[in-house]
């Protein structure tokens, strides 16, 4: 790995705000992203029934190790920081994670009820694998023993009530400097979207910033309330390191 700049990997589950936070960082004049550089080796290693899974795996990246090598690689584009748009879910425990040593860990969390609410929405059969909580708790402690400084984690709640502070912290727990361009964007889609924009993006794309909290009353079918208290347990445990 080149020395020279930042990578930047976000851990998010699905259904949190993290194509929001790719089009925040994307909007620096420092940066470059990748949109989930896992997606297509996950689906052809889970053979599991995404909406375009073929064109996803087709398209994408399905080699293991030319994933590894390209987002601890050379940053593209002559620019300084590699933002990284990471599922918690594509990272298997049985392939090699010490790959997580090159790059700058970070997490991003939001509630799992909010979360699974959500993500009925595209696919309707879900599970804890599905929303990837408990495998982000997993990962948090993987970088946390590793490198034995507790990495940085953002709570989507806290992002959305006040943006600017909470990237301004993100930044500082980074090492790279807060920008104003990254509390707006320009509507539409971007060539850095993965082809399942077409399925999950619609809201993000007419987006031009982060749109305020606003608290809903999320009721969930007895199997579905009884999955978010199973994930519940490692959400707290992130939520009590957040920024």
């Amino acid at each position: 790995m080149s020395n020279d700049g930042v990578r930047v990997a976000m851990w998010s589950g699905p259904r949190n705000i993290s194509t929001a936070m790719m089009r925040s960082w994307e909007n620096r004049e420092d940066t470059v992203v990748w949109d989930e550089p896992f997606y297509a080796y996950y689906l052809d290693r889970t053979d599991l029934a995404h909406p375009s899974a073929d064109e996803i795996i087709a398209a994408g990246e399905e080699n293991w190790q030319g994933v590894v090598s390209r987002v601890t690689g050379p940053i593209p584009e002559g620019q300084s920081i590699y933002f990284q748009k990471h599922m918690t879910h594509h990272l298997l425990e049985d392939d090699s994670w010490t790959w997580l040593d090159q790059v700058s860990n970070c997490f991003l969390i939001r509630d799992p009820i909010e979360v699974i609410a959500s993500y009925v929405k595209v696919r309707k059969e879900v599970s804890a694998y599905d929303v990837g909580i408990p495998q982000q708790a997993r990962i948090f402690e993987y970088v946390k023993q590793r490198t034995g400084v507790t990495p940085p984690v953002l709570d989507a709640r806290d992002v959305l009530l006040d943006p600017r502070t909470q990237l301004k912290k993100m930044c500082v727990a980074l090492n790279v400097p807060f920008s104003e361009r990254m509390l707006s964007w320009p509507p539409g889609p971007r060539k850095s979207d993965g082809i399942w924009a077409k399925h999950w993006y619609g809201t993000v794309r007419t987006s031009t910033g982060f749109v305020a909290y606003q608290p809903k009353n999320h009721l969930l079918p007895d199997h579905l309330r009884e999955l978010a208290k199973e994930c519940e347990a490692y959400y707290e445990v992130l939520r009590d390191c957040r920024l």
